[in-house]
């Protein structure tokens, strides 16, 4: 049987309103490392989930035991949107939690010359999107392009890729991946 500890983690320091920035002062382990974990990104020893649960608090037999409520929301005001990007990316994501779901979807948005970093993506799932507005590269393995509005992308997450906003004006793209990975 597999834990998210990503998910179950993110879900329960919001249920506790805690930024990621205020869990990290709490219990001196960066806010980088508890970015990378929540995204599933990394795996963390007992030792340092243990430190990071008591900065909620919560002990580690209750935290693998916690299951919450799976959401039955089924609609979202533009309002409503979670903010999960940061600097040029922003990324609103559908839904306050992705605990207990399958599939992640995202209104992005890059102001021009932003991307994704000179680092590919790779990851497991699948995801895809499709442009509203502005230029979009999209790089995936070897191939690149430019995808304008209308124009879409699909592929195994496990091959190299990146995104960049080309031209002068942001480029907003609605996308989705399976299982959420970001």
């Amino acid at each position: 049987m597999s834990v998210d500890i990503g998910s179950r983690l993110r879900h329960l320091r919001l249920a506790h309103k805690l930024s990621q920035r205020e869990l990290a002062k709490r219990t001196g382990v960066p806010n980088s490392t508890i970015s990378l974990i929540e995204s599933n990104a990394s795996n963390p020893s007992v030792g340092a989930l243990k430190r990071i649960l008591d900065g909620i608090p919560i002990g580690l037999a209750e935290f693998f035991a916690f299951e919450p409520e799976r959401p039955k929301k089924a609609f979202y005001a533009a309002e409503e949107l979670v903010e999960i990007g940061k600097g040029a990316i922003s990324y609103k994501q559908v839904g306050e939690t992705l605990f207990g779901r399958s599939l992640q979807i995202l209104k992005e948005c890059y102001q021009p010359g932003a991307d994704t970093g000179k680092i590919p993506l790779v990851h497991e799932g699948e995801e895809g999107g499709i442009v509203l507005s502005g230029r979009l590269e999209v790089t995936v393995d070897d191939e690149r392009r430019i995808l304008g509005p209308g124009d879409a992308y699909y592929f195994e997450s496990r091959r190299p890729h990146r995104f960049r906003c080309v031209g002068p004006v942001p480029c907003e793209v609605i996308s989705a991946c399976t299982p959420p990975t970001f």
